[in-house]
């Protein structure tokens, strides 16, 4: 159980971060579900539905605003004492050639991905982390975890991911050093770079096409389901030496181009 966990988690409304949050809240973890003011109803929807005496509520938090993760941070502190756990899922992502028959790839998207994706969730690890550097230490001098979503695209991007794998390649490349920085406060930085996921995206594809991908897939042969990123994010929550590392949850896939 994770009775003494506070978690926020970001992109919660959907996905992964849905998963996430639904699983941290069944198991004992006081949880913030945060994502975008428009999925409000529905992030409301998710807490109604958990079991009776779970501690959980929502935010409204756009990942790139100072402003609305501090007030996120606020609000679990003043619900549950401050966080201890963060877990960021919220992303976006674009589809398009570096060079196609459009043009060149737009910087604008371009910098919309990086600044969602990787400001975003540096934004969120920044002052999270600063809240729980100034909490009392607890067992094993720890005092909290953080741990990022990244992709597999980060390592074997696909045509047309140059501005997602970019993205996910720096949330790759800044774990290690954050998880550094932040050791001597007893604060860990994990990050779980996922395969092809059971996710809104992929869910809306025709069912031909979910099951191409799904052959893709060494072992086991199908999509990710959601509730396993979320069964990896409790098992690095309970264990501390997990640490400055990016996990592969891809089931041996390695995409062709």
């Amino acid at each position: 159980m994770l009775s003494s966990t506070v978690a926020l988690v970001t992109g919660a409304a959907s996905g992964l971060g849905e998963a996430t949050a639904l699983r941290l809240a069944r198991q004992g973890a006081a949880v913030v579900f945060a994502d975008l003011p428009r999925t409000s109803d529905r992030m409301a929807q998710l807490i109604a539905e958990l079991p009776s005496g779970s501690r959980a509520t929502h935010a409204e938090v756009d990942v790139t605003s100072a402003e609305d993760v501090s007030r996120a941070l606020d609000l679990a502190e003043s619900s549950f004492g401050g966080v201890n756990c963060v877990v960021s899922c919220a992303g976006i992502a674009v589809a398009s050639k570096t060079v196609s028959k459009k043009g060149a790839h737009s910087l604008e998207n371009f910098s919309r991905v990086l600044h969602v994706n990787t400001t975003g969730t540096f934004n969120v690890l920044r002052l999270a982390s600063e809240r729980m550097a100034a909490h009392e230490a607890g067992p094993d001098n720890q005092r909290g975890v953080i741990v990022n979503t990244a992709s597999i695209a980060a390592y074997d991007g696909q045509i047309g991911q140059a501005a997602y794998a970019a993205s996910k390649g720096a949330i790759v490349g800044m774990t290690l050093p954050v998880a550094r920085d932040l050791s001597c406060y007893g604060i860990r930085v994990v990050t779980i770079a996922p395969g092809l996921f059971k996710t809104p995206l992929l869910a809306g594809l025709p069912e031909k096409v979910q099951n191409e991908l799904a052959a893709t897939v060494p072992n086991p042969s199908r999509l990710g389901n959601p509730g396993e990123f979320a069964h990896l994010v409790q098992s690095i929550v309970e264990n501390n030496m997990i640490n400055g590392e990016v996990i592969r949850l891809d089931g041996a896939l390695r995409m062709s181009p």
